[in-house]
């Protein structure tokens, strides 16, 4: 508990993704594996803002510098409940076991509630023992193992 107090007094603001973020948001998203420009980044926080009030990106800044950030999304299926589901989390290789981890989730899990929604949900790639390990000491529990399918359709006239 002392580092995540730690991390409280030295994390400055979490707050919701700016386009002037996407530049650090991008080399953060190659931390998980992907490759996303800082025009793509900025394009999509831009359609973000407009287009989606069932989604939202909030960011964990120590001073002026981004640390981490969150995604997450109310999904509504035919078979059940809506719910809240985080997309995407990431805190800084230097950063990470200090608690920014754990500040982005309640944030994520705040706004859920204030959706009206009491189940938060976020799937891990099977390679991810460290992620598995932070969800589970986080109070998540796990509920279920899936394979993931995809298709690639070839390319579109716009892609979002």
């Amino acid at each position: 508990m002392t580092d995540l107090r730690d991390s409280i007094d030295k994390l400055t603001a979490i707050r919701e993704m700016r386009d002037d973020d996407a530049m650090a948001v991008s080399l953060l998203t190659t931390q998980l594996g992907y490759s996303r420009s800082a025009d793509e980044i900025a394009a999509w926080i831009a359609r973000l803002s407009i287009e989606n009030a069932e989604q939202v990106a909030f960011v964990a800044c120590v001073g002026e510098d981004v640390v981490g950030w969150i995604e997450v999304s109310i999904e509504r299926r035919l078979q059940s409940e809506p719910f809240g589901m985080i997309g995407g989390l990431v805190v800084s290789d230097g950063r990470r076991s200090r608690g920014v981890g754990q500040l982005l989730c309640r944030r994520a899990e705040e706004w859920v509630r204030e959706q009206g929604l009491d189940t938060l949900r976020v799937t891990s790639r099977s390679t991810r023992q460290d992620a598995h390990r932070f969800y589970l000491r986080d109070g998540y529990s796990e509920v279920k193992t899936s394979l993931v399918f995809e298709k690639q359709l070839g390319p579109t006239a716009h892609r979002p």
